[in-house]
């Protein structure tokens, strides 16, 4: 292992120029060009043999990405905020056809206004699309969950693409030592590249013709049965990564002080290291409090969040994004989990940091002790959804 110190967005390229990829596709877009700008330097230099292809939009970016994973190669792309809306409908072709791709998703503010600053609505924003979807909490796990995510996402029983999200300036432009794995670890982590079928060989294969309604309702299905496979195998992979790095990230979730509280902090991406902060403050003050981390939201861990809320009084989610006229994303399929269970705990969720505004100490110690404090008097919560405005 060797320790470097790095950008989140320099991790991802790392975990690229560690997973032996053969094509890159870039569009720069703030806050990811600096993905796309090292691996072009890492090809350049020859560090790696990846073929690097500059394209004129981020659609274009992941139909060149799809065009050549059609062919059975291990490919690559970046994106944030529009650039990611613009992809949209490829990343339905792509799920849809089931091909193993890797994305970086650097989230970023949708406008109008424009807006540079962080917001996990663009990443949130592509939740139907087929893809598995994971989220990192640091450059550490950046690095990992890029790794982990070609060999998930080549798995027979998954055959999906895959998309990790960091969050925009927070992580892609804040350094951290990282433990990056030397090549031969990873080497023998990744198997050799699989897919289904290959666009490139001797045999006539037709796509995207019209099938018949029901054909087509199967092949829906399908993707959702392999999205609950992915649940066995992303706990499988990380377990095996674990073996060889001494990392592990608990597969869809990461607990943090959960077995013993009574209340529990709900979040994803990197606030959360804030939030585990904040609870053990908590805790020297006496509050039984937990901090569940979501590091799958596609596919949602429904089994492992249903089993942690079974021993609590109280749930405070935490979101960056919201789904107007409903409640935020995260709060939404957790509140709808609990009615699983018999005594259901309260059930609470915030909106917050939305636009780049921060959210630090202070607001998550005031918003926690506030909603354990409520349910512990009144049982309930006056409000179960509200914002964590400014000021």
């Amino acid at each position: 292992m060797v320790i470097k110190v790095l950008t989140g967005n320099y991790a991802v390229a790392e975990a690229v120029r560690l997973s032996n990829v053969d094509l890159i596709t870039a569009y720069p877009i703030t806050p990811q060009t600096t993905i796309v700008e090292r691996l072009s330097e890492y090809v350049d230099l020859g560090v790696i043999k990846s073929r690097f292809v500059r394209v004129e939009s981020e659609f274009s970016a992941l139909a060149v990405a799809y065009g050549a994973a059609l062919c059975n190669a291990r490919v690559f792309t970046a994106t944030s905020s529009h650039g990611l809306l613009y992809m949209h409908e490829m990343l339905w072709w792509v799920a849809g056809s089931r091909i193993p791709i890797v994305m970086a998703v650097v989230t970023r503010s949708i406008g109008p206004p424009w807006n540079i600053w962080n917001e996990h609505s663009d990443f949130m924003d592509q939740r139907d699309c087929g893809w598995l979807m994971a989220f990192a909490e640091n450059n550490q796990e950046v690095l990992d969950t890029t790794i982990q995510l070609f060999r998930i996402t080549e798995d027979e029983r998954v055959y999906l693409p895959g998309m990790l999200g960091l969050d925009g300036f927070l992580l892609s432009h804040t350094s951290e030592p990282v433990d990056v794995p030397e090549e031969h670890i990873v080497k023998s982590f990744l198997k050799p590249r699989s897919q289904p079928y290959s666009m490139c060989g001797t045999e006539l294969i037709t796509l995207g013709n019209l099938p018949k309604a029901e054909d087509h309702m199967m092949m829906r299905y399908d993707i959702q049965v392999s999205m609950e496979n992915a649940k066995k195998v992303i706990k499988e992979v990380d377990l095996e990564y674990s073996k060889l790095t001494g990392r592990s990230y608990g597969g869809l979730v990461e607990c943090y002080r959960c077995s013993d509280s009574s209340y529990l902090v709900v979040g994803m991406g990197g606030w959360v290291g804030t939030m585990k902060d904040v609870c053990d403050e908590l805790r020297d003050l006496g509050y039984k409090v937990g901090v569940l981390k979501i590091r799958f939201f596609r596919p949602f861990p429904e089994e492992d969040i249903i089993e942690v809320l079974r021993s609590v009084k109280g749930v405070l989610v935490f979101d960056r994004s919201i789904s107007y006229g409903s409640l935020g994303h995260i709060h939404a399929e957790v509140l709808a989990r609990s009615y699983r269970l018999g005594n259901r705990p309260v059930v609470k969720g915030i909106i917050a940091g939305l636009a780049g505004v921060d959210v630090g100490v202070k607001e998550f110690m005031n918003s926690i002790v506030g909603f354990v404090n409520e349910v512990e008097e009144r049982g309930y919560v006056e409000k179960y959804s509200e914002w964590l405005l400014p000021g």
